[in-house]
C-alpha cells in the first residue's frame, strides 16, 4: 500500500521515538517477514466521533500491514457493552494479540480474563485499562504532562507570572470513567491551584473539583450545555476570562457556547484543547481558540505495533516505564512519548513543517 499522510515521519518527534524505542531492528525484521500473513490483530477504539481516533485506526492498521499482519478493526461509539462484544468476538475469531482503547478503564476485566484464557497478548492504547492483571503493556503520552502544558498555557495567556488578575475560569474534565481524565486534570491543577488558592483565578461557579467538572463519554454537547447553564447562574454580571478544556472536541463545544453568549473576537475565554484535531487547527489560526496539545498518533501506533510484534515474536518490548502505571492490580509496562503544546506562534513549525497537515489543510 502507499505511503499517507497521516504516517509520515514527524520531524519533531521521531527522534524522541527512534532514539528511545530503539525500534530499527525490529522495523528491518518486521518488513523482512511482511510478505507473510503472520495472523489477526484486533483493534478495538472507542469512538469515531473524535476525529483524532479514526487516524489511530488508520495508523495501527498502516503499521501492522507493513509488518505482515492482518487487522480487525472496530469502534465501539463510546458504547461499552458494545466494545465488549467486540473484543469477545476478536477473541473468538482468532485474534493473536489485542490493542484496545478503552471506552471505560474498568469494563473489560472479565473479557480480557478470556483473553488471557487463550494467550491472546493485549497492549493498552492511549487509556490505561484497570483492574485487571491481564494487560500486558500500555503505550501512551505522558498525559499529567499533557495537562501541564495547558495549564501553562492559561497561566501565560492571562499573564499570571507577571501579576495579572484576577481573573475568572471554568473547568472542565473528561470521561470519569477514562484514567485519562484524571491525569490531565491533575496536571492542569497542579499549575493553575497556586492562582486560584492567591485568588488571581476565580471560579464563580464554585466547581472545582474533578467529580464536579467531568463529562459524561467526552460528549462536547454535554459540555455545552454545562457551560451555557455556567454562564447563565454565574456570568451574566461577569466576563468569563478563560476555560480549561481537556480536548479539542469538548473545545469547540464550549466555544459555541460562549459564542451563542456574545462573546466575540478579543473577549473570548482563554481556552486550551487537546489532539490538534483540524477543525480546532483553525480556530487557533483564526484566534478563536487558543492552545491545543499535539500528540502525533502517528508514533503512538508505531510503538503499539512494535509492543505486540514483539510479544507475538518472543521478544521484549522497549518501555520507558515500569513505576507509575498501575492499574489497581500491578504496574503495566508502559512506553511514554511526549506531548507537544501548540498555538498560533508555532502552528506553522509543529504541525505543518512536520507533515502532520498541510498548509493547504489548515488554510482552509
Amino acid at each position: 500500500m502507499g505511503f499517507p499522510r497521516f504516517v509520515r515521519l514527524s520531524v519533531l518527534v521521531i527522534a524522541l521515538v527512534t532514539a528511545a524505542v530503539g525500534c530499527s531492528d525490529a522495523a528491518e525484521d518486521s518488513d523482512q517477514g511482511a510478505a507473510a500473513d503472520r495472523g489477526r490483530i484486533g483493534l478495538a477504539l472507542p469512538t469515531t466521533v473524535s476525529a483524532r481516533w479514526i487516524l489511530d485506526g488508520e495508523n495501527l492498521e498502516y503499521e501492522f500491514d507493513r509488518m505482515g499482519y492482518t487487522t480487525e478493526l472496530q469502534y465501539a461509539d463510546d458504547d461499552v457493552a458494545k466494545q465488549v462484544s467486540q473484543v469477545e468476538a476478536m477473541i473468538d475469531s482468532g485474534a493473536r494479540a489485542l490493542v484496545v482503547g478503552a471506552v471505560s478503564a474498568t469494563a473489560l476485566t472479565d473479557v480480557l480474563a478470556k483473553a488471557a484464557a487463550a494467550d491472546i497478548a493485549v497492549i493498552a492504547y492511549d487509556r490505561l485499562i484497570r483492574d485487571t492483571a491481564d494487560v500486558d503493556y500500555y503505550a501512551t503520552f505522558d498525559n499529567t504532562r499533557v495537562g501541564v502544558l495547558q495549564g501553562t498555557y492559561l497561566v501565560n495567556a492571562l499573564g499570571l507570572k507577571s501579576g495579572g488578575g484576577p481573573f475568572t475560569i471554568e473547568l472542565f474534565a473528561g470521561a470519569a470513567d477514562d484514567n485519562n481524565s484524571k491525569l490531565f486534570f491533575d496536571g492542569a491543577m497542579s499549575v493553575l491551584q497556586p492562582y486560584l488558592t492567591d485568588g488571581r483565578l476565580v471560579v464563580r461557579s464554585g466547581q472545582t473539583s474533578f467529580e464536579e467538572v467531568t463529562t459524561r463519554r467526552w460528549s462536547a454537547a454535554v459540555a455545552k450545555t454545562r457551560l451555557t447553564r455556567l454562564l447563565d447562574e454565574h456570568y451574566a454580571s461577569a466576563r468569563l476570562n478563560a476555560i480549561l478544556s481537556p480536548n479539542d472536541d469538548l473545545t469547540r463545544g464550549l466555544l459555541e457556547a460562549v459564542q451563542a453568549a456574545g462573546y466575540r473576537g478579543s473577549t473570548l475565554p482563554k481556552v486550551t484543547g487537546q489532539d490538534a484535531e483540524l477543525a480546532s487547527v483553525r480556530l487557533i489560526a483564526s484566534g478563536e481558540q487558543g492552545s491545543t496539545v499535539f500528540k502525533d498518533t502517528r508514533e503512538l501506533a508505531k510503538v503499539a505495533a512494535q509492543m505486540a510484534h514483539a510479544v507475538l515474536t518472543d521478544q521484549k518490548p522497549e518501555v520507558n516505564d515500569t513505576a507509575q502505571y498501575h492499574n489497581g492490580v500491578k504496574v503495566v509496562p508502559t512506553y511514554l512519548l511526549q506531548p507537544v503544546a501548540v498555538d498560533k506562534s508555532n502552528l506553522q513549525q509543529v504541525l505543518v513543517e512536520s507533515g502532520y497537515y498541510s498548509a493547504e489543510q489548515v488554510a482552509s
